[in-house]
């Protein structure tokens, strides 16, 4: 006998729970990247939201740094009152941001909070005075130094930095250091720029050769308001000086000599000029005595002359160039003591003394076998200091 196969599965109603669970799988897996995709979408806004908060924070530490900077121009410095903001508004956002200063030591803590909705963001940075003179040279352009120069610092602690020679310059052989010539640190070049192709070297060279990070712009130069603001005097030729002024020129014939006796700021807005023999002496026996000299025109001294800081202390000497001063030319009969920031002039030392100090120019040149000796203290500037600024030393978030 043969049996009838039927046409339909005798288990009724299989298929239904098949649907009905493929049904649940398709269900869970969409809830499932309904609730990824959400919780990803919350993510991105709370990621975003941090990415605002810690912008807001970033520019309150800005502002800080800003308005710290603009505080420098209001002298007497005061520690009492330092700069501060709360819930500032960041244009075109909802951000925003608050700052504190407070001093610590002999330096300055930044508190900046950033806020956007429910989320804040805190960063902390240490803001320190920065010197105009931290390299021993620097040229804007060229440095040349002459047969047997030397270079080395003194003043030093264990903290102190490698000394640095350095310029912005990338142009090739712009850094000449001549036969037997020595840095005893190391030369920085141009942004970018090749050290092989910018230095030209037949010295010696005891530290690193490399190219800065960053532009080392020099700044602009004005004479403080209060000397700006009065009448000239005129003409200096000579005598005693015990007082800040203001003077059309220093003109000194041939062995006549200045003596500045006490702290001076002297503004002098034309030229400097030293006949031979001729003397600019910053007394060594009459208390607190230093020359403070900004200078609107050119310096030049015959020979035999001398700015003569009997002091024998760079920081009792200094000399800033406004951008008028181009040519500044020294021929020391005997050692100069001082710090010299002339950003648009070309200076040329034919000292047959020694130089202690820093030179910061447009473009330097040592001759005449001139020993050049860093005085690096001058890398430790105070809030009253002229030319000085803030700068970020120690960074931190949270």
């Amino acid at each position: 006998m043969h049996r009838t196969i039927p046409l339909k599965s005798e288990h009724r109603g299989f298929a239904l729970p098949l649907v009905m669970y493929v049904v649940l799988i398709l269900s869970i897996l969409g809830v499932g990247q309904l609730t990824l995709g959400w919780q990803t979408r919350l993510q991105a806004i709370k990621t975003a939201c941090e990415i605002a908060a810690r912008c807001a924070a970033d520019a309150g530490l800005t502002k800080a740094l800003y308005d710290m900077n603009q505080k420098l121009d209001t002298t007497p410095w005061d520690d009492s009152a330092l700069p501060s903001a709360s819930d500032v508004s960041l244009p075109d956002c909802s951000a925003t941001y608050s700052y504190t200063v407070t001093k610590s030591g002999g330096n300055y803590a930044v508190t900046a909070t950033g806020n956007y909705g429910r989320i804040q963001k805190r960063v902390s940075c240490t803001l320190a005075v920065d010197s105009p003179f931290d390299f021993a040279a620097f040229g804007n352009s060229y440095l040349w130094f002459a047969n047997g120069c030397t270079i080395d610092q003194y003043n030093t602690s264990p903290s102190t930095p490698t000394l640095k020679v350095g310029t912005n310059t990338t142009e090739k052989a712009w850094v000449t250091i001549s036969n037997n010539g020595q840095i005893n640190g190391d030369v920085v070049v141009g942004f970018g720029a090749d050290p092989d192709y910018v230095i030209t070297n037949h010295g010696t060279i005891t530290g690193n050769q490399y190219a800065t990070p960053l532009t080392n712009a020099l700044d602009s130069v004005t004479a403080p308001s209060s000397l700006t603001s009065i009448g000239s005097l005129g003409k200096l030729s000579g005598g005693d000086v015990t007082t800040s002024g203001k003077y059309d020129k220093i003109d000194l014939g041939n062995k006549k000599t200045i003596t500045i006796k006490g702290p001076v700021t002297l503004y002098v807005t034309g030229d400097v000029s030293l006949g031979n023999g001729a003397q600019i002496i910053v007394d060594n026996t009459t208390p607190n005595s230093s020359l403070t000299l900004y200078l609107g025109g050119n310096l030049s001294s015959n020979n035999d002359s001398n700015i003569n800081n009997l002091t024998q202390n760079p920081h009792n000497m200094k000399i800033f160039a406004l951008d008028s001063c181009t040519k500044m030319t020294l021929k020391n009969s005997s050692a100069f003591y001082g710090a010299i920031y002339a950003p648009k002039a070309d200076v040329l030392s034919y000292n047959s003394g020694a130089m202690y100090g820093s030179v910061m120019a447009n473009s330097f040149g040592l001759y005449n076998t001139c020993a050049f000796h860093y005085d690096a203290s001058l890398g430790n500037a105070s809030v009253s200091d002229p030319l000085v600024k803030f700068k970020v030393t120690k960074w931190s978030e949270g």
